[in-house]
């Protein structure tokens, strides 16, 4: 098959990519490179900022619609698959609609339908906007709300819904969000990992320090629970110097973050979720212990009943401080959970394999 994936979240569509080529399928990503993650693609539309980055933005985009024609699949990474204004999405998505085969929106993150799950119908015992029947109120929570409930963005997230000839969600918490409303078109697909056969645990001495590591977004900080889980850390490292040690990486490009992350232990990641996302992920495929959501939806949706590499966490200061010195008190622990990690990325989300289930999602279409 002949393939276009548009636009990109946390190297979901090029590590998608690497996998569906290894099965002899034509694959083209054209994206921004996930804003300074900068990750890799054959096409490039990263926007420069201000008005004027916008309007060259467009003009490339309208110089690129020729060949972005005749694939027998587009996978779109989220209704804003282009970084321009929703109202002028409505008739590139048209345009790729009409001259293309097949259609597929991935449910890979933030959009209209996961805003109004977790605020108006809370099918999840917490998450991004909720813990319980309590709303969260923190700026980038409200303003998540403000941009796509009632808004162009809602639109269009609906309309390419409703429009399209199938959807992906990559997390369980997404195809909570999709498969009540369009169960005949949305299937749950694990996100892919580029795994290695020869990955071992790193090899620890008796008196090494827990090696914890966690990735800082400033600007979603709060958002994502990386203070409460910094804040914890910070906690545990103090009340334990002489067993627990923290690495901190700030807003970094992808190639520096992963290489800063190696030789760590444990990474914290991802307070308000029920499954590792695509950063966790690719840790616990290197042996790091995920520490972040593991909840029983997150194995059963998996169909996994023995692995059980994540240490899930509830969403409070408390909890992650306790599983932290826990790990730490424990470090007979380490070697196994390392081990399991490893395990579970290369049954579950080696890219391959996923790209497997995408070939007969597509073919299926």
């Amino acid at each position: 098959m002949n393939i276009l994936l548009l636009g990109e979240y946390s190297n979901v569509h090029a590590t998608l990519a690497q996998g569906l080529r290894s099965l002899g399928h034509q694959v083209t990503v054209m994206s921004n490179g996930d804003f300074w993650k900068d990750y890799p693609r054959d096409i490039d539309v990263a926007r420069t900022p201000g008005k004027w980055g916008g309007i060259k933005l467009m003009a490339k985009i309208y110089r690129l619609l020729p060949r972005l024609k005749g694939y027998d699949v587009v996978q779109l990474i989220n209704p804003l698959f282009l970084e321009i204004k929703a109202h002028r999405l409505f008739p590139i998505y048209r345009y790729l609609r009409r001259h293309n085969r097949k259609v597929v929106l991935g449910a890979f993150g933030m959009d209209w339908y996961w805003v109004h799950t977790c605020v108006k119908n809370k099918s999840l015992r917490y998450s991004d906007f909720n813990i319980g029947d309590q709303l969260r109120t923190n700026a980038d929570a409200l303003k998540e709300r403000e941009d796509w409930i009632g808004t162009d963005k809602e639109r269009l997230n609906q309309y390419i819904a409703s429009d399209c000839d199938g959807i992906v969600a990559g997390l369980y918490e997404y195809w909570v969000c999709y498969h009540p409303p369009f169960p005949d078109k949305t299937v749950f697909i694990p996100y892919p990992i580029v795994t290695s056969p020869q990955q071992l645990p790193r090899k620890r001495n008796k008196d090494d320090k827990l090696r914890l590591f966690i990735g800082i977004n400033r600007s979603r900080s709060e958002y994502k629970g990386t203070d409460i889980m910094l804040a914890a850390a910070e906690d545990a490292v103090r009340d334990y110097p002489d067993r627990i040690e923290l690495r901190k990486a700030e807003s970094l490009p992808f190639a520096e973050y992963q290489k800063m992350m190696e030789g760590s232990d444990a990474i914290l990641d991802q307070l308000y979720s029920y499954t590792p996302s695509m950063n966790p992920l690719e840790a616990m495929s290197k042996g790091i212990i995920c520490i972040g959501g593991g909840e029983p939806e997150n194995y059963e949706i998996l169909g996994e009943n023995q692995l059980r590499p994540i240490v899930n966490v509830q969403p409070t200061r408390e909890s992650v401080y306790e599983a932290i010195v826990q790990l730490a008190l424990h470090p007979e622990r380490i070697a196994l959970l390392q081990q399991e990690s490893i395990d579970y990325i290369r049954k579950h989300h080696d890219a391959v394999i996923v790209a497997r289930q995408y070939e007969k999602f597509y073919q299926e279409l």
